[in-house]
This record gives structure tokens, sequence and C-alpha cells, in this order.
């Protein structure tokens, strides 16, 4: 018996020996995901401070720092639809120490709104985990008369072309779903872009634009302060915060849904250990009672998948905004 365990043991750590000499094999061992992380994470949010991207990163790196051991450190880095930190982060070290806050627009949108990317958002990331859903809500400003979107779509027949919506800028999520919101009631409204999202809702505080479509997060408190009037959700449901106003999809336009979603994604060759240990610590980030509170009040869901869940289900809004955008045409540039 003493010679059999001793023969095991030394099999073993030969084997062991063997592996740890092969090229790249240091990879896959254990101690690289308990080693991570050892200083501070760059977590880049590719828009300006102020919009929902914002609310969901800061929500979540409390929590995930807490559970990593190391601080996830906020950088935003806007431009271009996000595309400015998309190119940064894609050439980054893939040492686990640079991730970005992926989006709609950036995976999903981008791709077909512009001729052109300085990045290629299937070859050059890798998905660690969808965090959250955040509502998109119709709005106009209080003082523009309908009441919900039914009077909001008879107000932009009678004046086709002489209603503004306003956006967080050409290509941004908000541009899109109302967009996609013209392209399924055959509205004629025009489209205002802005440089961020805080931007275009001081406008439409002060009527220079009567509409947006914006994600829950920022808008709320001005709905709650009655300056501006949601008149529908995107959400497939009414949500807990707004439970009077009605979903696009109820108003008249079934299987209609628009989401401005939040993911973690990194440059394509982290290592997959340090990508799971990501996508576990986002995942109780997720189920934390602080980070569902905290969504719930602003009307996001939250998620937290694995990596593959996530990447099946960048995969499919990709397809779902590709046709948005052959249908309306819209372009960013």
């Amino acid at each position: 018996m003493t010679w059999l365990k001793t023969g095991v043991i030394g099999w073993a750590l030969r084997a062991l020996a063997a592996l740890i000499a092969l090229p790249g094999a240091a990879i896959v061992l254990p101690a690289a995901a308990q080693s991570y992380p050892t200083h501070p994470i760059r977590l880049i949010v590719p828009f300006a401070p102020g919009g929902s991207s914002e609310i969901v990163a800061r929500t979540f790196i409390a929590e995930m720092s807490r559970g990593l051991g190391e601080q996830l450190v906020i950088e935003n880095r806007p431009g271009g639809a996000g595309n400015v930190a998309m190119q940064e982060v894609a050439h980054a070290e893939p040492d686990g120490y640079t991730i970005i806050l992926g989006h709609v627009g950036t995976l999903a949108m981008n791709p077909w709104m512009f001729a052109r990317l300085p990045y290629d958002a299937e070859r050059e990331f890798t998905p660690i985990s969808l965090l959250a859903k955040v509502t998109t809500i119709f709005a106009v400003n209080a003082h523009f008369p309908p009441r919900d979107l039914r009077e909001f779509i008879v107000a932009a027949k009678r004046d086709p072309g002489r209603i503004y919506y306003g956006s967080a800028g050409n290509g941004s999520a908000g541009h899109l779903a109302f967009e996609y919101l013209k392209m399924v009631s055959g509205i004629d409204v025009v489209h205002a872009p802005y440089k961020g999202t805080g931007p275009q809702l001081t406008d439409l505080l002060a009527g220079q634009t009567q509409a947006t479509s914006a994600g829950a997060g920022p808008i709320l408190p001005h709905i709650r302060s009655g300056k501006v009037r949601a008149i529908a959700v995107g959400s497939p449901q009414r949500i807990a915060v707004l439970p009077d106003v009605g979903t696009v999809a109820e108003q008249g336009f079934p299987g209609f849904e628009t989401s401005q979603w939040y993911g973690l994604i990194a440059p394509i060759r982290v290592k997959p250990a340090i990508i799971n240990r990501l996508a576990t610590e986002a995942a109780r980030a997720a189920r934390s009672p602080a980070v569902l509170d905290r969504l719930a009040s602003d009307g996001t869901l939250s998620v937290g998948d694995t990596p593959a869940q996530f990447a099946e289900f960048i995969k499919l809004e990709k397809a779902r905004w590709g046709e948005v955008v052959t249908r309306t045409g819209a372009r960013a540039e």
C-alpha cells in the first residue's frame, strides 16, 4: 500500500511538471484564477457620465470589488457612439486588468450603423456576463399635449416632420429605439442628436425637443418631478416604478421590445480562468440585495449570466437590430 501511494504521488508530480513545462499551460492552472486580481481593475465606460451606463457600472462595482478583493475603477471614455473606447480596449493588454462595459449599441447596433468600425465585436472581445437590462422609456416634455403613445402617434401624423426627438447621439441606443418605433408606427418625427444623455434631457426639459427615448435611470427623476411625461415603456411588461404607463406592445404594437442592456466584456486573449472569475463575481453581485434594490428602483432588471449565455444573447440581439437598421435605413454617420 505504501508503494502504491508513493507510485501514484510520484506519477502525479511528474505529470504536473510536464504540464507546467508546456507552452501556455500555466493558463489552465487553478492558481491563475486564485491569484487574480492583485491590483485594481480598470472598467472602461464608453459613454459620458450621467446616463444609464454610469448607474449600472457604479451599482455593480462595489459588490464585485468586495468579492474580487480589489477595486474596479471606472474610467469614462465617451466618443463615437462608444467606438473610441471599444477600439482602446480591443488593443489593451489581455491580462484581465482592463475590461469594458459592453452595450446594446457597441455590440449589436454599431456593426450595422457604421460603414466601418475600428473594432470587431465578435473577433476582438470575449463576453463575460450580461449585467442588466435597462428599460427604455419613451417620454415627452410635460407641456406637450399627448398623454400616451396612441395620442403621440396621432399628433405626429397630424404634423409630420415637425416634432423633434432627442437622443444621446447618432448611433446611440435611444436613437435606434425611436427609429424602431417610427418603423412600426409609420410616423415622421425628426432626430436631434446630442453628445450624451444629460445634454439631450436638458433640452427636453427646456422644450427645445418634444420627445425622447432613454434608459429609465436618468429620466425617472424628471418623470417623478412632473417635468417629463412617460408615454410608453419598451419592456415586454409594465414596470413596477411606472405601473400606469403602458408598454409599446399593449398600445398597438405586439412584439415590440427594446432595452438598453449592459454587460462586461474583455479583450479576446484574456485567460479563461480570469473570464470565469469575473463572471462568477458579476453573477454573485447581480443576486445581491444591494444591487437588486438599486436597479429595481430605476426600472432595471439585474441579470448576471454566464459567458456562454451572454455570447448567445449578443448574437440574437445583433440579428434583431440588424433587421431594424436595414428596414429603417438608420445610420450613425
